[in-house]
């Protein structure tokens, strides 16, 4: 059985995150292994592989805080609000002034509600929406609550040569154009390209996403993360030290942990619970499980199989 643990991976642009996946699973000779969110076919950085029991983990890590870095083409819309759309409208962006900017920025900060992308993986009656546009169906997504806790300007370029038919590349200047790179910390379930769509909109000139990477989920950093041609050899971080990092640790003896094990609780032990739900580690090191509070007592959530546990 391969090892267990979590693999953080340097995703490229240009697969998809299950090609990810697939590569993963050939490489370390195991079926069971899943990811904690996708990426875009044309978005790069990190993806959480979860090996063998370590999937468990995954659940606690979908939902996390992520950090994206990204390129917001101004004066230009696109079907999908990104650059692997077609182009429905362009508008010279060249009179809007910088400053102009910063309000659109600042009002697409903070709690907010947001429609997402039509071409968003989100299902409509047991279809991908992005499934439903493509076959020409129409698609109304509701709009959801999600948190924008830095949407940063980091540099703005202004462009004014290139051609304005053809798909809206990456690398397609278009006439009047601003390309704004930014810097986005946000909850799960943001949509960066909805905040092209959205800032564009409010601009009056439309915008759309050209570039997209993830730095960051949760506790996890995409800084030394593996491309696909290494994950034979990545080092996986084990379920112990990825469930501190996620959920915070709490220390049991060894007769806790067999308790744990077995299902039974531990009493009056709550007070001992810093956080909830927490990472129950035990004596060697080895990950028991996920516990909460219960009253006074501590609970397994989810235990941990003991060979898949340090």
């Amino acid at each position: 059985m391969a090892a267990p643990g979590l693999l953080l991976v340097d995703k490229p642009g240009g697969i998809t995150s299950h090609d990810v996946v697939a590569r993963a699973r050939r490489a370390r000779g195991t079926r069971k292994i899943g990811h904690a969110g996708t990426l875009d076919p044309m978005a790069t950085g990190l993806l959480v592989l979860g090996v063998e029991g370590a999937t468990r983990l995954l659940t606690f890590i979908v939902g996390l805080d992520k950090t994206y870095e990204a390129t917001i083409r101004l004066g230009v819309a696109t079907d999908t609000d990104d650059a692997e759309g077609q182009i429905v409208a362009v508008t010279d962006a060249s009179s809007l002034e910088s400053p102009a900017i910063a309000p659109g920025i600042a009002a697409l900060t903070g709690r907010i509600s947001q429609v997402p992308s039509t071409y968003s993986a989100i299902k409509v009656d047991g279809r991908r929406a992005y499934d439903l546009a493509r076959a020409g169906q129409e698609v109304q997504l509701k709009a959801r609550e999600v948190t924008v806790s830095r949407f940063e300007v980091l540099a703005e370029r202004r462009l004014s040569t290139g051609s304005e038919a053809g798909p809206a590349t990456a690398g397609s200047a278009m006439p009047g154009v601003i390309d704004l790179d930014v810097v986005v910390d946000c909850s799960s379930g943001t949509y960066i390209r909805s905040l092209a769509r959205d800032l564009g909109a409010a601009l009056g000139v439309g915008g759309h996403l050209t570039a997209l990477r993830r730095t960051r989920i949760g506790p996890f950093e995409v800084a030394g993360a593996p491309g696909v041609a290494d994950l034979a050899d990545a080092t996986l971080l084990s379920p112990a030290t990825a469930a501190d990092a996620v959920l915070g640790r709490f220390d049991v003896s060894a007769d806790e942990a067999r308790d744990l094990r077995h299902g039974k609780r531990l009493l009056g032990a709550a007070e001992r619970l810093l956080a909830t739900p927490a990472a129950a580690i035990d004596p060697d090191g080895r990950l028991v499980g996920v516990v909460e509070r219960r009253g006074d007592d501590v609970k397994s959530a989810m235990n941990m199989p003991e060979e898949a546990a340090r």
